[in-house]
């Protein structure tokens, strides 16, 4: 596809163009009355009646807009807007519309709507693209009801079957599989066979550094790698009275030693190490019984595998140190690993272009989190623009972000995508 006049050549039509803020905004606030929490945010859990009603309205959304709908097999949505060239493979931008149980307004469901918003906008001003546009939503991208995470484009990318994520079950013991049959979302092309010419994602930053640097725009660069472990720590339950401090066997305090040295090791790694213990079952877990076995997490994060698996074996070889030193047996079990992924270079500039031409701040920033573009990443050139969210805070029904912001970001999406389309 060519693009270089695209980048290079100053057209003031194009270049005059903004979204309608004001309507994306509305159809944000309007996706959120489906499963709306009465703290004001958002439980729509994949392929529940909820997602289902979601789903048709940004569906129907997109048929307004023009834009043709293809689902497959993952329930994954295509929403495409026809180019010059409909040979050329199509510039997509999405997200996802399910949510945490706790969730907000505007984690995914702002990238999705501002695809949607892109489009609008296009058709508004009459203006035909060289290659297609499409918008992308994603099945099960939060992981909350079933697993793994970001489950409709893995199973796009090949990270996983197909039949592996039918099979995944939530609580309730109700498959992927059935809950989509149910709601009627299997469509009938397979996942992959798909064309991406780049793929960008739009999304609230999910945590504290634009706001505390005061810029509107996150040029993202990439996403961290992550490992995953569960950790075990054995010792022996004894009564808390009678057992002297020097013949104990307390799982839990040297289970504490170890917590602290996974974020020493996150604090040796800066400035993108990352070491979190989020979960701990300590056994008994009664008031006057020592512990004798306590089972936690750990997740590592970092800007390359390399920093991130350094990280890990730091921590593990603390790990036999320690159960030598104290006695206890301690094993430590990879159950996830999420390598980290470098957006290419030309959907980074494209963005930084798109930021410094509308006039709005911005620096470049890395991802935390991870995001279904990850997985577009290993397919087709992407990128990812971020905006702030008030206080960092997402995953939790206050989640909030600022109209303006919302507006910037759909901005600098529409003229990155436009640069990588051709018009």
């Amino acid at each position: 596809m060519t693009t270089a006049v695209a980048e290079r050549t100053s057209n003031p039509k194009i270049d005059a163009l903004r979204i309608n803020g004001d309507r994306l905004w509305k159809s944000l606030m309007e996706l959120a009355k489906i499963g709306a929490t009465e703290k004001g945010g958002v439980c729509r859990l994949t392929l529940t009646d909820l997602d289902k009603q979601g789903r048709d309205l940004v569906i129907g959304w997109a048929k307004e807009a023009g834009m043709k709908v293809v689902i497959d097999k993952i329930g994954n949505g295509f929403m495409r807007r026809a180019g010059r060239n409909n040979a050329l493979p199509p510039i997509m931008t999405g997200s996802h519309i399910d949510t945490q149980p706790t969730g907000g307004k505007f984690d995914g469901n702002y990238g999705v709507l501002a695809g949607i918003e892109v489009v609008r906008t296009l058709n508004d001003h009459g203006i035909e693209t060289e290659a297609p546009l499409e918008v992308a939503f994603w099945t099960n991208e939060e992981g909350s009801r079933f697993v793994p995470v970001m489950m409709g484009s893995g199973v796009f990318a090949k990270a996983f079957t197909l039949e592996h994520a039918y099979a995944a079950k939530d609580t309730a013991g109700k498959s992927v599989r059935e809950e989509l049959e149910r709601i009627g979302y299997i469509g009938t092309q397979e996942p992959g066979e798909h064309p991406i010419g780049a793929y960008f994602e739009t999304h609230i930053e999910q945590g504290p550094v634009l706001e505390d640097n005061n810029k509107t725009i996150g040029v993202v660069q990439g996403v961290l790698g992550i490992r995953w472990f569960d950790c075990t720590v054995t010792g022996m339950e004894a009564h808390a009275g009678p057992t002297p401090m020097a013949l104990r066997k307390d799982a839990l305090q040297v289970a504490t030693h170890l917590m602290q040295e996974v974020l020493a090791a996150a604090l040796r790694y800066k400035p993108h190490g990352r070491g979190t213990v989020g979960m701990v079952h300590v056994h008994p877990n009664s008031r006057n019984v020592i512990p004798g076995r306590v089972k936690f997490s750990i997740d590592l994060r970092n800007a390359t595998d390399a920093l991130v698996d350094t990280m890990a074996n730091e921590v593990k070889a603390y790990a036999a140190k320690l159960s030598k030193d104290s006695g206890l047996p301690i094993t430590i079990e990879l159950v996830s690993s999420y390598r980290a992924q470098a957006f290419h270079d030309d959907c980074v500039d494209a963005v930084g272009r798109a930021a410094n031409k509308l006039g709005y701040s911005n620096m470049n920033v890395v991802s935390g989190a991870g995001h279904d573009a990850v997985y577009m990443a290993q397919l087709a050139p992407a990128g990812m623009i971020f905006i702030p969210c008030k206080d960092g805070i997402s995953h939790n029904e206050i989640e909030d972000a600022k109209p303006e912001h919302i507006t910037a970001g759909c901005n600098v999406l529409l003229h990155a995508m436009l640069e990588r389309a051709g018009t």
